[in-house]
């Protein structure tokens, strides 16, 4: 029988989207169950994949009557079903994953770290956020930040122990599937046709923005560097790919309704495949406040695409400035105006830019050598825990 290897995180939608085709992947080597919450989901995914599901209810905000049940039930099914190793992902999969795995003598215990929400949060929350990320580092037997920039920080708060963590590979919790991402698979006739369907108008410049539509990830400066461009210039879109979480991370209410009002401003909600927006766009604008590794990120550039990001961890190591995109300050919503006015109007230097984006992917992030590394790095823990070979 192959060892069982447990994935958990928070909510199915990072299985399918962080963790993309990994799971199946590792099924060849291990006996992998996926375990999340939102069960339906859970369900589809596991078929999608070829992979056992086990659904656990979770929340993604400080709920400990709901914690301590998800953790019970956790622990009872680890004890049960005796796996060798438990990745867990996300903050809240994190500290209920590993403290039910070391409750259950689980031997290989390994957590990823992709983001930070107490980045971006103060008081007492954070400091419950704070004493949540160190005891989810105690509990496990190695921690994986996703970039160097992440691990430096996670050291800056002593978090954890420098030989506890290790970044695989050039950073990233998957890599990219460079084939999938290519924007030869779009031909001008197709691309004219998306533009259609979505109102965009043949001769405009578009800039794309893909994920949660949210603060964090500097949906508000965006708006309004976009809205004083596009009084400034006609030719000119914003492509919003991706769902509104005004419950939870909310942008402000002159915002929400300019995205709704504004002429130029194009949403879609969730999409499943990406592909196409990025094909129709010219460069990307991500100025997120806090990340991990971002897979937008990656996957822009693997679309032959420029961006603009923040001056974060993650982003500043996929992204080198001026060479295939630009790099401004978090939060700065003139540098924001400044850095898409500056692509819009050098046709020069974005086509430089965007000449040089696929090819840095390609050489540093391809999935299948990420994948390799992980298994490799399973087998690695499982031997220093005397199972394998």
């Amino acid at each position: 029988m192959p060892p069982k290897l447990i994935r958990i995180t928070t909510i199915p939608i990072s299985l399918e989207k962080l963790l993309e085709g990994q799971l199946t992947f590792m099924n060849e080597y291990f006996e992998v169950t996926a375990i999340s919450a939102e069960k339906e989901r859970l369900e589809k995914y596991g078929r999608d994949n070829g992979v056992d599901t086990f659904h656990l209810q979770m929340t993604r905000e400080i709920t400990p009557g709901k914690d301590l049940k998800a953790l019970l039930k956790l622990y009872r099914y680890f004890k049960k079903n005796k796996p060798e190793i438990v990745h867990t992902h996300t903050p809240k999969a994190g500290i209920v994953g590993m403290m039910a795995a070391k409750l259950a003598g689980v031997p290989v215990r390994l957590h990823t770290v992709a983001g930070m929400p107490l980045m971006e949060t103060l008081g007492t929350k954070r400091k419950i956020l704070e004493q949540v990320e160190r005891l989810t580092y105690s509990l496990a037997t190695k921690v994986y930040p996703n970039s160097e920039g992440l691990k430096k920080i996670i050291l800056n708060h002593n978090f954890i122990k420098p030989e506890k963590l290790k970044v695989l590979g050039e950073g990233s919790s998957n890599g990219i599937d460079t084939k999938y991402f290519n924007p030869t698979d779009f031909t001008a006739e197709q691309k004219k046709e998306i533009r259609q369907s979505l109102k965009i108008p043949a001769d405009d410049l578009v800039f794309i923005f893909v994920g949660r539509l949210v603060k964090d990830k500097g949906i508000n400066e965006l708006v309004q560097a976009f809205k004083q461009l596009a009084s400034e210039s006609e030719n000119i879109g914003l492509l919003l790919v991706g769902p509104f979480e005004q419950e939870l991370d909310p942008i402000t209410g002159e915002n929400f309704k300019e995205i709704k009002k504004h002429p130029k401003i194009i949403t879609t909600g969730y999409q499943v495949d990406v592909r196409p927006y990025f094909a129709v766009a010219d460069a990307l604008v991500f100025p997120s406040y806090r990340e991990g590794f971002p897979n937008v990120v990656m996957q822009a550039g693997a679309m032959g695409l420029p961006s603009i990001v923040t001056d974060i961890n993650g982003c500043n190591e996929i992204i080198r400035d001026e060479e295939n995109g630009l790099i401004i300050p978090v939060k700065d919503q003139g540098a924001l105006l400044f850095a898409i006015k500056k692509l819009a109007i050098d046709n020069e230097l974005r086509q430089k830019l965007a000449t040089n984006s696929r090819s840095v992917i390609t050489a540093k992030y391809e999935r299948k050598v990420f994948w390799s590394l992980l298994l490799e790095e399973y087998r690695l823990q499982m031997r220093e825990v005397g199972l394998g070979d």
